[in-house]
This record gives C-alpha cells, sequence and structure tokens, in this order.
C-alpha cells in the first residue's frame, strides 16, 4: 500500500494556526503520509491540484467572531468549482482551529469545516480522544485540554505571539495528524 497524501488547507492570520497546521502535518508525516501545507490565503492552481490529489484533506484558520477567518472563507467559497465536479468525494476531512478565549466559539469553526466536508461528500474524521484536563487529577498539559470532539481546537493568549502555543495544543494537532494519516490508510482502496 502507498503511504496517504494529506494536504493541509489552512489560513493563519498572526501565526498561530500555522504553528498547528505543522503539528497536523508532523503527526500526519510520522504516521507515513505525504503531506503538504497549503496556506489558502495564497493558494496557486498548483496547490489546487494537489487538494484535488490528496486522500485527505484537513482544514485550519484561527476562529474570528466565532467562525473561520474571511480568507477562509473565501477558499471554501473558491471551493464550488471542485464541488461541481464533485472532485472531492470520499475523501477524507478532519479540521483544527485556535483562538484567544477558552471557548471562543470554536465549535462552530469546526461545524462550519464539517457541512464544509459534507457539502463536498467527503468523510469527517474526528478527534477520537476523550477530553482531558476536566477532573481534579488532571491538568492543563492534557491532551485535548479544551474538550472538543470534532476536531483540534487551541488557545492562545491574544498578547502572545505563535511560540505561546500551548505545547498540549500542539500535541493535540500532532494526534489529529496521525490519525488523519491512520485513516486514510485503512480507507485506501485494495490493490
Amino acid at each position: 500500500m502507498t503511504n496517504p497524501v494529506i494536504s493541509i488547507a489552512f489560513h493563519s492570520g498572526y501565526g498561530h494556526t500555522a504553528v498547528l497546521a505543522e503539528a497536523v502535518r508532523d503527526g500526519a508525516a510520522e504516521a507515513g503520509a505525504t503531506v503538504h501545507l497549503i496556506p489558502v490565503d495564497a493558494i496557486t492552481e498548483e496547490q489546487w491540484s494537489l487538494l484535488d490529489a490528496s486522500d485527505a484533506i484537513v482544514f485550519g484558520s484561527p476562529t474570528y467572531m466565532g467562525t473561520a477567518s474571511a480568507a477562509f472563507h473565501a477558499f471554501a467559497e473558491a471551493s464550488s468549482k471542485r464541488w461541481f465536479g464533485s472532485q472531492w468525494k470520499d475523501k477524507l476531512a478532519a479540521g483544527f482551529t485556535n483562538s484567544g478565549s477558552k471557548s471562543g466559539d470554536k465549535l462552530n469553526t469546526l461545524q462550519f469545516f464539517t457541512v464544509l466536508a459534507a457539502q463536498h461528500g467527503m468523510h469527517w474524521v474526528n478527534l477520537g480522544l476523550h477530553p482531558g484536563w476536566n477532573s481534579s487529577e488532571a491538568s492543563e498539559h492534557d491532551l485535548n485540554r479544551l474538550g472538543f470532539f470534532l476536531g483540534a481546537a487551541a488557545q492562545t493568549n491574544v498578547d502572545q505571539g505563535p511560540d505561546a502555543v500551548h505545547k498540549a495544543d500542539v500535541a493535540t494537532a500532532e494526534h489529529l495528524g496521525r490519525r488523519i494519516a491512520e485513516t486514510a490508510k485503512r480507507f485506501a482502496p485494495a490493490a
């Protein structure tokens, strides 16, 4: 079996979401995938072709005002050209986001990603982790410390740069990358 090809289509306004995209990439590559990072605010025709040829597409965006960024929304609208030809049908999809608040309505961004994937006929891969940091025995250093199920969610203080992305959130994004790569291997057509 060949290694799955995974593309990470993301927007990062201030660099925090790029840290998560790199973590998803690292986790997927560790699991044997070929991975492409595609910043959607500067996407090229060659990168659209990479998305079309991928086994899985992972969507990533900061959460601004309760949803994905405007740059990501523009990418989502532009993907309608793929929708007309069902080019992403039956690919796997997953997602991640970051905001300054613990909740920050990140769930809405992840739900936006799932609807986008569903409209394309894609199969959503969830985080596959129980929530961390939800008991007196737990800590903020647990995987999935913010307790999301649909995808990886991170919180970074608004007055700190990309180097301040919480290490547990980076590890959670790496987990998502490994999970999408392992799922893509299971979904690969028999040779």
